[in-house]
């Protein structure tokens, strides 16, 4: 089963990526930056995880306040460098550790954590300021992450408390993984910090001393303190501390910490740890109970024919077709879809199978397959396909045969006066 060997602690500051980017190294200025992560570098080198999960919060860059949420799991394969309007840094794309993602995912809702999950999204400096530092990246980065994102840029926000109890779940959820993995925590934020308003500029040295202390020996304290506790004493944007308490949450109660540096060159605290883990491995016997748990809303599900849940694994293994069919709710995309079918399929790099699937209007191989029928909800009213159409032929049915199963005799899409047109003219087919 999988292990947690530590945790990491560590700011996330665009000052790091900007030294590293602009190699002062040496410069007097900024070296206690790099010299506060060389202990990390080596300990990472030395225990060689195979895999880390990252706390973060992205900086308006990914995501924005159209659809905001608390907890938002990253359950894909890869991860680029998100353009926070200068241009990219220079960095390659990092791997991700796809299976344990979907698995902490499931586990963390069978907890009543009502997570968000995302894939296919560049990740800001919240993510790859510190990454830059903490380990070699050229030409690939040697070990794969599974990212979290934390909404804690628009209140309100869960608490420290909710933060620490998160963390707990994701200690189960990691340990009850069926694959001998050691997994190290990583958490980015803060220290001290403000970046708005006439206390800009704000930074509490003495309070991101005390800090660090309580969250070695005594998280709990920290988890008692409101949002307006944490920015009164470290600043406004120092409230992203709670993101630590999730790692902190995820650990043993007794910690070894082995490394700890703070440097306040300008406007954030830069500070580091590593805290190795005390923990009692998980019993065989109550992963598999947790393994159960996690799975226990959809267990049976497999004995309903015909009947296809649009899991983790399902959106994950079937992205592209999903993307391919939902973009054609944008009129260029659908456009250029009526206009040439086989030049749209070439640019999304659709595979054989899925341009024949769609070429033939194939519903029910389509489903099979791994689409989600709202999907093909979207394709069905672009061609003016009624629904009936559709459902008829999931069955295997002529549209007259399925008729007689309803109640009513009618034709429907989700489509426009566009689709409407050409469903009554066409008779839906």
């Amino acid at each position: 089963m999988a292990r947690i060997i530590g945790g990491i602690a560590t700011s996330h500051t665009p000052t790091i990526g900007f030294a590293f980017d602009g190699k002062k190294q040496d410069d007097p200025v900024w070296k206690p930056i790099f010299d506060g992560y060389e202990p990390i570098k080596a300990w990472l080198e030395e225990k060689k995880p195979d895999a880390l999960f990252v706390i973060y919060n992205d900086h308006v860059t990914s995501f924005f306040f159209d659809h905001y949420s608390a907890f938002c799991l990253g359950i894909g394969d890869e991860y680029s460098v998100a353009d926070e309007g200068g241009g990219p840094r220079n960095l390659p794309p990092i791997k991700a550790h796809g299976p344990l993602a979907r698995h902490i995912g499931r586990a963390l809702m069978a907890d009543e954590f009502d997570m968000s999950f995302f894939q296919n999204k560049p990740l800001d400096h919240g993510c790859f300021s510190p990454m830059s530092v903490l380990m070699p990246h050229e030409p690939d980065w040697p070990i794969p992450i599974v990212p979290l994102q934390m909404g804690v840029l628009q209140f309100p926000v869960p608490s420290a408390a909710r933060c620490y109890k998160l963390g707990q779940s994701l200690r189960n959820a990691i340990e009850s993984f069926p694959e001998d993995l050691n997994v190290v925590v990583v958490a980015t934020g803060g220290l001290s910090h403000q970046i708005q308003g006439e206390r800009c500029g704000f930074n509490n040295p003495a309070w991101d001393a005390e800090f660090m202390e309580l969250l070695e020996k005594d998280p709990v304290a920290l988890t008692r303190m409101t949002h307006a506790d944490h920015a009164r004493l470290g600043g406004m944007e120092s409230s992203e501390v709670v993101m630590w308490l999730v790692m902190r949450g995820a650990l043993s109660a007794s910690v070894k910490r082995i490394h700890k540096s703070y440097y306040l060159p300008s406007m954030t605290a830069i500070a580091t740890a590593i805290y190795e883990n005390q923990a009692e491995p998980m019993s065989a016997a109550m992963a598999q109970a947790e393994r159960a748990r996690a799975g226990e809303q959809l267990a049976g599900i497999e004995t309903l024919e015909g009947t296809y849940p649009f899991d983790l694994e399902r959106s994950v293994g079937h992205y592209r077709l999903n993307s391919f069919l939902h973009d054609l709710v944008i009129p260029e995309h659908r456009a250029a879809f009526m206009a040439d079918q086989e030049a749209s399929f070439a640019k999304a790099g659709l595979s054989d199978q899925e341009r024949d699937m769609i070429r033939r209007r194939d519903w029910r191989a389509l489903m099979q397959y791994g689409a989600i029928f709202f999907v093909l909800e979207k394709l069905a009213a672009v061609t003016g396909v009624s629904n009936l159409h559709v459902y008829s032929a999931m069955r295997g049915q002529t549209l007259d045969e399925f008729q007689k199963t309803r109640n009513q005799q009618v034709l429907y899409s989700t489509g426009g006066q566009e689709t409407h047109d050409k469903v009554e003219a066409s008779g839906g087919r």
